[in-house]
C-alpha cells in the first residue's frame, strides 16, 4: 500500500499531545463490516457505509472501497459515462491507476496517492476508468470514492474540479513517531491539507505501525470516521477492536485514538485507516442513484433534467 510514504519520519512535524479537554476521548458508537459488491462495468467494491444511519455520517453520504483486487491483463473495468448533483465525489488512489473526465473538460489521471475530487454542484456527467496501458498490463488497484454532501445553498454551485497530487498532502507523525498521517483535506495540529472544501471537513489516510497507538485532536463539532483499509487494531476510549473492511462511528468527545494490533497479517503488515470528519450540516437528504439532494421532487427534477441533457453533454475525443 505505498500511497506517499517517507524515508526518515522522524523528519516530520509531529502531532502534539491531546490537551487536557481533548484528552476525553471519544467513544466508539458502532462498528459495523461493509458488503461487497460490484460498480460500475463490474469493479468489485466493499460498501463502507451500509447500514449507518445518514445522520451519524453526516455531511458523508457514501463511500466505497475500489478493490483491493489484483487484475489480469484486460480484467480492469471502470464506470460508463453518468451524471451527478447536489454533492462532491473524493477518489483517493492507494495503488495503480484512474483516469476521469467530465463534461466540463475537467479530468485527469490520479495513481499511487493522489485525489480526484469533484463538485457535481448543479449537474455534471462524467467518466471513472483505468487506463488502457493498466487494460492492457492488469495489475493492483485499489482507491477509495466518498461522497460529501452539499449545503442546500450549495446544491446548485458551479461544478468544479480539483486535481490534488500525493506529494501535495500534508504529512505529519504521531508523538513516537508510530503513525504516519496524510493529511488530504482540512486542519489537523496546525496543519492544512490541500482539498479545498464546501463543507469544512478533514480527510486523512494514516499508517499505523504494529504495536503503536495514536490519539488525535478533533474538533468537538466534528462527526468522526473511522474505516479500515487494512490490518488489525482498536479504536476509540474503550479500544475497541476492529480489522479491515469494518468501519467505527465515534460519540461525541474530544480526541480521537487509534491503535495497531502488535500482530498484524504479513501481506498486510501495519493498520491502514481513512478517518473522516466534517461538521454536519442537519438537513434532509435524499440519495437516490446518482443524485444527492433535499427532497424527492428535487430528485425527480434531476432525472428530467438528465434526460433533457441539461446536465451536460459528452465532449467530443472524451478520453483524450
Amino acid at each position: 500500500m505505498p500511497a506517499v510514504s517517507v524515508d526518515d519520519i522522524r523528519a516530520l512535524p509531529r502531532i502534539p499531545v491531546l490537551t487536557a479537554e481533548q484528552a476525553r476521548l471519544r467513544p466508539v458508537r458502532s462498528v459495523t463490516t461493509a458488503p461487497s459488491g460490484l460498480e460500475g462495468e463490474g469493479f468489485p467494491v466493499r460498501r463502507a457505509f451500509a447500514g449507518v444511519a445518514l445522520a451519524d455520517l453526516d455531511p458523508f453520504v457514501h463511500l466505497d472501497q475500489m478493490g483491493e483486487v489484483e487484475y489480469a491483463p484486460g480484467e480492469p473495468k471502470g464506470t460508463p459515462w453518468h451524471p451527478h448533483r447536489g454533492f462532491e465525489t473524493v477518489t483517493y488512489m492507494i495503488d495503480g491507476a484512474f483516469e476521469h473526465r467530465d463534461s466540463t473538460g475537467g479530468g485527469g489521471l490520479i495513481t499511487n496517492g493522489d485525489t480526484q475530487w469533484m463538485t457535481a454542484g448543479a449537474g455534471i456527467l462524467h467518466i471513472e476508468r483505468p487506463p488502457e496501458r493498466l487494460v492492457a498490463s492488469g495489475g493492483l488497484f485499489h482507491g477509495l470514492q466518498l461522497w460529501v454532501n452539499l449545503p442546500r445553498a450549495l446544491k446548485w454551485a458551479p461544478p468544479r474540479y480539483q486535481d490534488i497530487r500525493g506529494q501535495a498532502v500534508a504529512l505529519l507523525a504521531s508523538p513516537d513517531g508510530g503513525a504516519l498521517l496524510r493529511l488530504i483535506a482540512g486542519e489537523l495540529a496546525g496543519q492544512r491539507g490541500p482539498g479545498l472544501t464546501h463543507t469544512p471537513i478533514t480527510l486523512i489516510h494514516a499508517t499505523v505501525q504494529p504495536g503503536a497507538e495514536v490519539d488525535l485532536p478533533w474538533p468537538a463539532e466534528f462527526n468522526a470516521l473511522v474505516y479500515v483499509l487494512s490490518g488489525r487494531g482498536y479504536v476509540g476510549a474503550e479500544r475497541r477492536p476492529i480489522q479491515m473492511g469494518q468501519l467505527a462511528v465515534f460519540g461525541p468527545g474530544g480526541g480521537i485514538r487509534i491503535g495497531a494490533a502488535r500482530r498484524q497479517d504479513p501481506r498486510a503488515p501495519a493498520l491502514d485507516v481513512y478517518l473522516m470528519g466534517g461538521r454536519p450540516i442537519r438537513e434532509p437528504v435524499v440519495l437516490y442513484g446518482p443524485f444527492v439532494m433535499n427532497t424527492r421532487e428535487e430528485i425527480a427534477q434531476a432525472f428530467a433534467d438528465y434526460r433533457a441533457g441539461r446536465l451536460g453533454t459528452i465532449p467530443p475525443d472524451p478520453l483524450r
